[in-house]
């Protein structure tokens, strides 16, 4: 899902080992990663004592090589003298121990965000083999094997790098509305939620430009999920509300994306986003006018079969969007003696409000990020 006016300046990315100015003291580079993503958007900012890594990368020996061809050649004989993470996930942390060990620097996060990662990185978040996880996914409608095809897939996926990688053992706290003065710019903390806790973005009003990590994107939807460590979640309302905050941001704003390329036209990226979400809740309260399983809910989302990895993410964006409309009072779910929850459509206005047949397509399935 896109939106037709957005202006991109640049027509590809930059090749690993190649970093690329785009604003005064503003670097972009990518790294690769496996499957139909293919690289993720790192930036680096320039200080007079040295470097500034926004996001890392990858856990693996792939993305490692790259940052030490990068410190080697790029930076000017200035060392790293922060890591700043914009989020939680994999991709964004997997290397910021090496990173940190390598320059003895600090590493900047969120609070939910850093010890998220550290809980997870523990293994404290592991849910494919406890009665956790097994609840959770039988109440979706899910059979009781597939908590040993998720154990089957995060295995063979740990080997690319995917799995939770060892944290620093210290972090500096990012808050909503902190400035961060990187040489000769303010950078502000802009925090936002649904797709990870406590997500941080950075907004420098001098240049006009945002690094925006996973939470504006502008052609893949980031995955906003329920999960068996916080079941009753409701990571959608927080999503929709950081969107409904965000639009705030100019328009003239150049928005540095973690994937895809960077853009300009937030505020019409927006309005398409929760445009989007808003036809998934309206099409799900239709679906559900009979008693529907969370998983049978996944065709009104996705249109194809689905494997491990990506039937756990569209059941936690199905849960998601359920869970937001019971908070509306729009839907109420029942569990029922076979240990399965029902979701079932309660607005006497949704007769009114439907239009079933002429929704958004299903999206082909759900973005792995």
């Amino acid at each position: 899902m896109t939106e037709p006016n957005l202006k991109y300046p640049y027509d590809d990315h930059p090749p690993p080992g190649v970093i690329q100015e785009v604003a005064d003291g503003v670097y972009w580079l990518t790294m690769p990663m496996p499957g139909s993503l293919s690289h993720i958007n790192l930036y680096l900012l320039e200080d007079d004592a040295g470097w500034y890594v926004v996001d890392t990368g990858l856990s693996n020996d792939e993305t490692k090589g790259w940052w030490e061809e990068i410190f080697a050649s790029s930076l000017n004989g200035k060392p790293v003298i922060g890591v700043i993470c914009t989020h939680m996930h994999p991709d964004h942390i997997g290397q910021s121990a090496m990173i940190t060990e390598a320059f003895r620097c600090p590493l900047y996060m969120t609070r939910a965000e850093y010890y998220q990662a550290r809980s997870f990185s523990n293994s404290g978040g592991s849910h494919h083999q406890s009665w956790i996880g097994a609840e959770f996914y039988t109440r979706a409608g899910m059979p009781m094997d597939y908590l040993e095809q998720l154990a089957q897939m995060w295995a063979s996926r740990a080997s690319e790098g995917m799995s939770m990688p060892t944290m620093p053992s210290g972090y500096e706290r990012l808050v909503d509305g902190q400035v961060l003065t990187i040489g000769k710019h303010d950078w502000q903390v802009v925090v936002g939620s649904g797709h990870s806790p406590e997500h941080a973005c950075l907004y420098c009003a001098a240049l006009k430009v945002m690094i925006s990590g996973d939470q504006i994107l502008p052609i893949i939807t980031s995955n906003v999920s329920v999960h068996p460590t916080e079941p009753n979640a409701n990571p959608l309302k927080d999503w929709m509300d950081s969107l409904d905050e965000l639009l705030s941001v100019p328009d003239d704003t150049f928005i540095l994306p973690a994937h895809n390329l960077p853009f300009y036209g937030v505020r019409e990226r927006l309005r398409g986003l929760i445009s989007h979400h808003d036809d998934r809740l309206l099409a799900i309260e239709e679906a559900c006018v009979e008693p529907q399983v969370a998983k049978d809910l996944l065709p009104v989302l996705f249109a194809r079969e689905l494997d491990a990895r990506q039937m756990m993410m569209a059941l936690g964006e199905a849960i998601a969007h359920v869970h937001l409309l019971m908070h509306r009072n729009r839907i109420e779910r029942t569990l029922h003696e076979d240990g399965v929850y029902r979701f079932l459509s309660i607005d006497p206005d949704l007769a009114r409000r439907a239009h079933p047949g002429s929704h958004d397509a299903p999206s082909d399935g759900p973005v792995m990020v």
